[in-house]
C-alpha cells in the first residue's frame, strides 16, 4: 500500500475526515497509476483525479493511500502483480481475492474504513468475501469510470469496500446524491433463491451460511422463493469473450512490443484472447443483451425483488494455487470458481452486494444479494438484515 499525503484543509461533507484508500487502477492527482504492472513502472503522475475520487474529496474524504491490484485487474485472485501477491489479513499464506486485493485487505486489516475498488466480474465482491468485509458493485453506470484504467468498458464498474454496511451506504449516498437507508424495512420483499446447478458451492460452511442468511431475511419479513434462471450458463459463457476481446484491444500494442513486462499469467490470458474474432465478440454481446432482457423480464414477472446466494463457492485458497481439492471432495479450478457466482451481475448490470457471512469457522465467506429491482437501496437493506443475523 502506497501512503499519500493529503494536501489542503479538511473539507466538510458527509465523509468529512474519513480516510479512504484507492485501488491503483484509479487516478489520484499527483500519483502514478501503475495498475500492478511493470508495463507502467515509469508512468507519470496522474494529472487529475478520477471522477469518483473527485467526488470523494468533495464529500470530505481524505485519500490516504493507493492499494495493490491484480495486474491490470485481469484476475480474481490478487496474487499476480509486479509487487508480488497481496496477502489475506486472516492468513498471510492465502489470497485476498481480486482484483481489488489491496482495497479489501486494507479494510479487513483496519487500516481504513472505506476503499475504492473496481468490479468487472467479481473484483470488489470476491475480495470482500474472502477478507470478511462489505463489497458493493453498484448498478451499471451508477458511479463514473472516467479516470479508471479499463479492463472491459462494457462490464467495468467502480465498487466500494467498507468495514460495514452503514459505511458503504453513507459513501454511496455521498458519491451519488441518492440517499440510501439500510435500516428501511424489507417486509414483503420477494427474495429469490436460485436452484440451478450453476450456483453450486463447494464448501458446506458457505452453503450453511446462505441458509442462515435466508432465515434472517425471512425473520425480517421477506418472502423467500426458489427460482430458476434459464440460460444462465449461456450468459456466463459470454463473459470471457467480451472481457478477453476488450482487454486485448487495450493491450495489443504493449503486448506486441513489451510482452516481458507483463506477469506471465496476464500475458498468457491476453495472448489467448488474440484468437477471438469480431464475430465471436459481436455474437457474445448480442447473446448478453438478449439474455439480460429475458432474465430480467422473467424475474420481474415472478415478482422477485432480489436474489440471495453465495458470493464465492470457495473460501480463500493458498497463494499461487490454481487448482484445489474443495471441501465437497471435488477438484476445482480456482480462477473460474472465484468468478462464477458474481460475473452474471456484471453482464446483467444489476447491483450486487457481498456481506460477511455469520458463524463461519476459520476463513471468512461472503453472502451475495443482487437486486432485480430496488437498486442499491434493496441490496443494502437486505445486507443489513443479513449482517445483523
Amino acid at each position: 500500500m502506497q501512503l499519500l499525503a493529503e494536501p489542503g484543509a479538511q473539507r466538510p461533507g458527509p465523509l468529512s475526515g474519513m480516510p479512504v484508500a484507492v485501488k491503483d487502477l484509479i487516478d489520484v492527482a499527483g500519483v502514478p497509476t501503475r495498475c500492478g504492472s511493470a508495463v507502467l513502472a515509469d508512468a507519470p503522475p496522474a494529472r487529475e483525479d478520477a471522477a469518483v475520487v473527485a467526488r470523494l474529496r468533495a464529500a470530505g474524504a481524505v485519500v490516504v493511500a493507493k492499494t495493490h491490484t491484480h495486474e491490470f485487474a485481469y484476475g480474481p485472485t490478487g496474487d499476480v502483480a509486479a509487487e508480488g501477491p497481496c496477502r489475506n489479513p486472516h492468513d498471510p499464506q492465502r489470497i485476498t481475492g481480486g482484483s481489488s486485493s489491496g482495497s479489501a485487505a486494507a479494510v479487513a486489516a483496519g487500516l481504513v474504513p472505506l476503499a475504492l475498488g473496481t468490479d468487472t466480474g467479481c473484483s470488489a465482491r470476491t475480495p470482500a468475501a474472502l477478507c470478511g468485509v462489505v463489497g458493493l458493485k453498484p448498478a451499471r453506470g451508477a458511479l463514473p469510470t472516467t479516470g479508471v484504467f479499463p479492463l472491459s468498458e462494457t462490464l467495468d464498474h467502480v465498487g466500494l469496500l467498507g468495514i460495514d454496511i452503514d459505511t458503504v451506504a453513507v459513501a454511496f449516498s455521498a458519491l451519488t446524491g441518492r440517499r440510501i437507508d439500510p435500516s428501511a424495512p424489507i417486509a414483503d420483499t420477494a427474495v429469490g433463491c436460485p436452484t440451478d446447478s450453476y450456483w453450486r458451492v463447494h464448501d458446506p460452511e458457505i452453503a450453511a451460511a446462505v441458509d442462515r442468511a435466508a432465515n434472517a431475511l425471512s425473520c425480517a419479513g421477506a418472502v423467500l422463493r426458489e427460482v430458476c434462471l434459464p440460460g444462465i450458463d449461456e450468459l456466463a459463457a459470454t463473459y470471457p469473450v467480451i472481457v478477453g476481446a476488450e482487454a486485448h484491444t487495450t493491450h495489443r500494442r504493449w503486448l506486441a512490443q513489451r510482452p516481458g513486462d507483463y506477469q506471465p499469467a496476464t500475458a498468457a490470458r491476453l495472448q489467448a484472447a488474440a484468437a477471438l474474432t469480431t464475430a465471436d465478440y459481436v455474437t457474445a454481446q448480442r447473446t448478453r443483451r438478449r439474455l439480460t432482457a429475458e432474465l430480467t423480464a422473467r424475474m420481474l414477472a415472478e415478482g422477485i425483488d432480489v436474489l440471495l446466494l453465495a458470493t464465492t463457492p470457495l473460501r480463500a485458497t493458498p497463494i499461487g494455487a490454481r487448482q484445489v481439492d474443495a471441501p465437497d471432495g471435488t477438484r476445482v479450478e480456482v480462477v473460474p470458481a472465484l468468478l462464477s457466482l458474481t460475473l452474471p451481475f456484471n453482464l446483467l448490470g444489476w447491483p450486487a452486494l457481498s456481506v460477511p457471512a455469520s458463524d463461519v469457522d476459520g476463513l471468512p465467506a461472503g453472502i451475495q444479494v443482487a437486486a432485480v429491482r430496488g437498486g442499491e437501496q434493496a441490496v443494502l437493506a437486505a445486507g443489513a438484515r443479513i449482517a445483523a443475523g
